[in-house]
């Protein structure tokens, strides 16, 4: 296992099917439907050339621009800041620019099946991100209540952390029935998946992830669940997640979204840069050589949008920040969904209004990140007397929580993680500036590592993000509460539009925060798919027999539906 607490159960079987993060709630196989050789659809020739508006330049807005520009339509995309979202990767001022810090999504799971598609499309590499554990972390340190524990594996840490890694794997057997569902989704048995999950579904929406253990006979213990939720499992201490909905955690853990992390080589943010150049081989409509950078003017997106109405025809009108207004027949909103309650000013018409309280109801969580350049990984220096690492990836419960060291070969630059940190965590930190954090850092790392002098290494500032201080965020990443599977479930199916009125309709959200799996790259795909499916659908298109889309199959494979009464 890769992780101090491993959220999976060992099976006996090797020789296991891939697990994929297309479930439990929509056991939809994204990655066979951008594998086949049909494509995605197409549209009407008569539509060839109508443009469609992408609001955000995310890695949702991007793929889902890229699509619908090889079925032949011409996506106008507005971005308020860069191309990337919250794939954001960044320099050091005065530093070899090979140097990067991921200040958004930096870790990927070998599950995230359709990523991998569009990071093999654009031919970049990926290589193990060095988690707690992890095989491609040198070693560990564990610190917490002022006590220090080095690990290379995680039997090297004393007995009461297996004691807690064998309550959750025992919690998950008996209140969530963790091997059935991983061995249904590697199996990709949809009916078994459906069975299991509705009853779950059901059984759970109310709960806390907190509550969830506190209900398991596993974690009697309060000093075993105070452990779990400062070390954790796969990235760290999750006690940050105790208040959200266990559905939120059963999903990654299913699906294995917290294991084997890998990160991209030079930088996330290439992923959706590189699709926003590149020139598809099979486009329709569009001379080859055709990218979306080209068909922008100046190679660039439209600026922020400010304003979003409906006129005449059901056509979705658009604002953007030069006074620019352009109506279009269909739009895609891929942008952090509180942006429609403040930033932009909205219709009431644009969505139901069960759409509108969903959205209100959406809950972001925190995240600040710190790193710093340093001349070297001095880390796998050996400490003379112990013959350990003289540094390592380090979980704490002080203010630092978890920081990662990041390098590219031990005679070249590195970097630091100095912090990652999410919710209250994440807020203590923002009223400081970055060389105010790293000082804090600097101070908590040194009561871990007392020989350790990391101040002498740095060759460059701070970079830092505080997710929900940022204008067009104002968050990390969603994660529902208790009691809001039905708000989820209305934010996801939204592509499914036959039902609406007509003047509801043509305006299709997407993004991570409307998938199931918010906070993973993984659901930013997904839902851009769904509202391409969308899209081709409200143009008058169809998909090829042999590779029926997401709202093809939606009758069979549903979201479960709770009672609203």
């Amino acid at each position: 296992m890769t992780s101090t607490v491993p959220n999976a159960v060992e099976h006996a079987d090797e020789q296991q099917l891939p697990i994929t993060m297309f479930g439990p709630d929509f056991p939809y196989a994204y990655d066979d439907f951008l594998a086949h050789p049909a494509g995605l659809g197409q549209i009407p020739a008569t539509e060839h050339g109508a443009e469609v508006a992408v609001i955000g330049g995310g890695l949702s807005g991007v793929v889902a621009a890229y699509e619908l520009m090889k079925m032949g339509l011409k996506p106008v995309v507005y971005e308020a800041d860069q191309i990337g979202g919250r794939l954001r990767t960044v320099g050091f001022e005065g530093c070899d620019p090979s140097l990067t810090a991921e200040m958004g999504a930096m870790r990927f799971p070998p599950s995230s099946t359709a990523l991998q598609h569009y990071i093999d499309l654009v031919g970049l590499e990926t290589r193990p991100f060095p988690n707690p554990l992890a095989e491609a972390t040198p070693s560990t340190v564990v610190d917490l209540k002022g006590e220090s524990h080095y690990a290379t594996s995680v039997d090297d840490l004393p007995q009461v952390y297996r004691d807690v890694m064998n309550a959750w794997n025992a919690c998950l057997e008996d209140g969530a029935d963790f091997s059935d569902m991983n061995q249904a989704m590697r199996e990709r048995d949809v009916p078994r998946i459906r069975e299991i999950w509705a009853r779950l579904v059901e059984k759970l929406d109310n709960q806390t992830f907190y509550g969830f253990l506190c209900e398991s006979e596993s974690f009697k213990s309060f000093r075993h669940r105070e452990i779990f939720g400062q070390v954790g499992f796969g990235t760290g201490g999750w006690d940050t997640d105790f208040p959200n909905s266990i559905l939120e955690i059963l999903r990654v853990v299913y699906t294995e979204a917290d294991d084997h992390h890998r990160g991209i080589v030079g930088g996330s943010q290439q992923l959706p840069v590189r699709l926003w150049e590149r020139e598809p081989q099979k486009i329709v409509h569009w001379p080859y050589g055709t990218s979306l950078k080209s068909l922008h003017p100046d190679g660039e997106p439209k600026p922020a949008v400010t304003r979003l109405h409906r006129t005449a025809g059901n056509q979705i009108t658009v604002t953007d920040a030069n006074g620019d207004i352009r109506t279009y027949k269909a739009a895609i909103f891929t942008a952090q969904s509180w942006m429609l309650l403040s930033k932009i000013a909205c219709d009431d018409s644009l969505f139901p209004i069960d759409h509108w309280t969903a959205i209100e109801r959406t809950h972001y969580m925190e995240s600040s990140k710190l790193f710093v350049p340093v001349d070297r990984p001095f880390w796998l220096d050996k400490d003379e007397e112990t013959g350990r690492d003289v540094m390592s990836m380090t979980l704490t419960d002080r203010m630092t929580r978890g920081t990662y060291l990041l390098d590219d070969g031990p005679d070249k630059p590195a970097v630091i993680c100095l912090s990652y940190t999410w919710c209250d965590d994440s807020l203590k930190w923002l009223p400081l500036s970055a060389s105010e954090r790293m000082e804090v850092m600097l101070k908590s790392l040194g009561e871990i590592y007392p020989k350790v002098d990391i101040r002498k290494h740095i060759i460059g500032n701070p970079v830092t993000v505080s997710w929900e201080n940022e204008p067009y965020f104002m968050g990390a990443f969603k994660a529902n509460l208790p009691g809001h599977y039905r708000y989820q479930r209305r934010l996801f199916t939204h592509f499914m539009q036959e039902s609406l009125p007509a003047d509801k309709r043509g305006i299709f959200l997407a993004g991570d925060d409307i998938s199931w799996t918010a906070g993973w790259a993984e659901g930013a795909i997904q839902t851009a798919l769904n509202a391409v499916w969308g899209v081709m659908h409200h143009f008058g298109g169809t998909t090829d027999a042999t590779n029926p889309g997401p709202g093809d199959v939606y009758a069979d494979i549903a979201p479960v539906e709770l009672p609203e009464d």
